[in-house]
C-alpha cells in the first residue's frame, strides 16, 4: 500500500470509544463522514474535556518555518516524534521539509508505513531486529534514504554485525556531544576519529557527516550555543580534509544540529560553514514548532531574539469543564494528567467560556492535576460556576500529542474541519 493510500485510509476508520472527546452520536460514522458534517466543537456534542488544534494557527506555523529555512538556505527534517501524526509529517513534506527526524525503530516503522521517504533517526541504533527491518526497506526501496548517529566504537561494531550480508551500506553521521555531562554523544574530537575509522572500517555502514543537538549544550546561552555548533562545523571540515567522506551519499556532506530552542544559531552558523569537497546538506531538525506552546517554546523560542523573522503561534487549546466549585477561592475541572501535558509547566488558564460568550479567564490558575482534576485557585470575585468550560493553554507539545489518538482541527468560529490521528 502507498503512504497516500495509507493516509486515505485513516479517513474509513471508525468513530468510537476509543477517541476521547468525541461526539457519542458519532458513533459508528467513518472519520470523513464526522469530517464532512463540519461540526461545531462548542455546540455540536464534542464532550470535555477535548483537545483541539487551530486550523489557522497551525497553517500559520507550517508556512512560517517552510520560509524560515528557505530564508537561511536550510534543509528541514522536523523532528516526528513531537506530534507522530502522518498526516502532519505529510503537510511538513509539502511545506518544503526534506524528511522526518524520529528517535526510535517504531516511529520509523510508522513514517514508513504513511509513506515517508527520507527518515534522519537522531539516535544510535544497535537493536539488531530493527537494524535488519531498516535494510530490508532500503534493499525493497531504492529511493528510500535513512540516515542514524553513531556515538561509540562498539555501537558501530554492534550495527556491523547486524547488518552484514546486507545489500545497501547504512549511512550514518558521527554524533558530537554537547559537552561534559550533555545526553548522547561522542564527547572529543579524537573519540570521534575513533568512531569514524570504526565505521570505515565496516563493509556494511557509509559515513556521510556529523551532527549533534545544541539544546544539550550545558548552561546553553548565545555564546556557548554558537561556540558549540562551530565545533561541530569544524569537526566536519576536518574529516573532510581527511577523506573521511570520500563515500558520502547523494545528499553529499550532512551536517546537522537544530532543536526548537537554538534554530537561529544554527541559522547563523551554518552560514559561515566554508566550502567542502562536496556539497552540504545543512539539515535543521526543529519539531515543537508545528504547535507551539504557551509556556516553555513561547519562552525560549528563537523568535523572540529575531522577531523580524516572524512569530510562531500556540495552537494548542484544553477545553475543560467546571465540575465543583466547593469554596470562593477553589474550582475543579474535569481534564488532568490523563489529558494535558504538564512535564514542564501546568496549564494556564486562557478563556471561559459560557452559553456561547467567551471571556479572558482572569484571576484563574491552575496549581495541582490529579489523574482527572485540575486544580484551581481562584480570586477574590472570579466569577467561574459549575458547568463552564475552561480553555487552557499548555505547556511542551510532545507530552500533548501523546495522549490523544484522533484531535480535531477546528476553526476560530469552532467549525471542525479535520481530525488529526496521532501513533505514540
Amino acid at each position: 500500500m502507498s503512504g497516500t493510500e495509507a493516509l486515505a485510509r485513516l479517513a474509513e476508520d471508525r468513530v468510537d470509544h476509543r477517541f476521547k472527546g468525541l461526539p457519542p452520536d458519532a458513533d459508528g460514522l467513518t472519520v470523513a463522514e464526522l469530517t464532512a458534517q463540519r461540526r461545531n466543537l462548542f455546540t455540536d456534542g464534542f464532550t470535555t474535556p477535548v483537545l483541539a488544534l487551530s486550523a489557522e494557527r497551525l497553517d500559520h506555523n507550517l508556512r512560517l518555518m517552510e520560509t524560515y529555512a528557505a530564508r537561511h538556505g536550510l534543509a528541514f527534517a522536523p523532528h516526528g516524534k513531537t506530534t507522530m501524526a502522518p498526516q502532519l509529517f505529510r503537510r511538513q513534506i509539502e511545506h518544503g521539509a526534506w524528511g522526518i527526524t524520529l528517535a526510535v525503530p517504531h516511529q520509523v516503522r510508522v513514517a514508513r508505513a504513511y509513506g515517508i521517504q527520507r527518515v534522519f533517526l537522531a539516535n544510535e541504533l544497535v537493536d539488531p531486529a530493527a537494524l535488519r527491518w531498516i535494510a530490508g526497506e532500503l534493499a525493497d526501496d531504492a529511493d528510500f534514504r535513512f540516515l542514524c548517529y553513531v556515538d561509540s566504537v562498539r555501537g558501530v561494531e554492534l550495527m556491523d554485525a547486524a547488518l552484514r550480508g546486507t545489500s545497501r551500506p547504512l549511512d550514518v553521521v558521527v554524533e558530537l556531544a554537547a559537552g561534559e555531562g550533555a545526553r548522547t554523544g561522542v564527547r572529543t574530537e579524537a573519540e570521534c576519529a575513533a568512531v569514524a575509522d570504526a565505521v570505515a572500517a565496516t563493509g556494511t555502514l557509509r559515513l556521510v557527516g556529523v551532527a549533534g543537538y545544541e539544546g544539550e549544550v550545558p548552561g546553553a546561552n548565545p555564546e556557548r550555543v554558537h561556540a558549540w555548533l562551530r565545533r561541530l562545523v569544524a569537526l566536519a571540515a576536518d574529516f573532510d580534509k581527511a577523506g573521511r567522506f570520500a563515500e558520502a551519499g547523494p545528499d553529499g556532506i550532512v551536517i546537522s544540529a537544530g532543536g526548537s530552542a537554538w534554530f537561529d544559531a544554527v541559522a547563523d552558523v551554518f552560514a559561515e560553514i566554508p566550502e567542502l569537497s562536496r556539497p552540504v546538506l545543512k539539515l535543521l531538525r526543529s519539531g515543537a514548532y508545528v504547535s507551539h506552546d504557551d509556556g516553555h517554546y513561547r519562552k525560549v523560542t528563537p523568535f523572540n531574539r529575531v522577531p523580524e523573522e516572524g512569530a510562531l503561534e500556540p495552537a494548542f487549546r484544553l477545553w475543560t469543564q467546571v465540575v465543583s466549585r466547593p469554596s470562593p477561592d477553589q474550582a475543579f475541572t474535569n481534564a488532568g494528567k490523563r489529558d494535558a501535558a504538564y512535564d514542564l509547566d501546568l496549564p494556564f488558564p486562557q478563556v471561559i467560556r459560557r452559553d456561547g460568550t467567551e471571556r479572558p479567564a482572569t484571576g484563574i490558575e491552575v496549581t495541582a492535576l490529579s489523574d482527572q482534576h485540575a486544580w484551581l485557585r481562584t480570586a477574590p470575585g472570579t466569577d467561574l460556576e459549575v458547568g463552564d468550560w475552561l480553555g487552557l493553554g499548555l505547556s511542551h507539545p510532545c507530552t500533548s500529542f501523546d495522549k490523544w489518538q484522533l484531535i480535531p482541527v477546528a476553526e476560530a468560529d469552532g467549525t471542525v474541519v479535520a481530525y488529526i490521528r496521532t501513533f505514540f
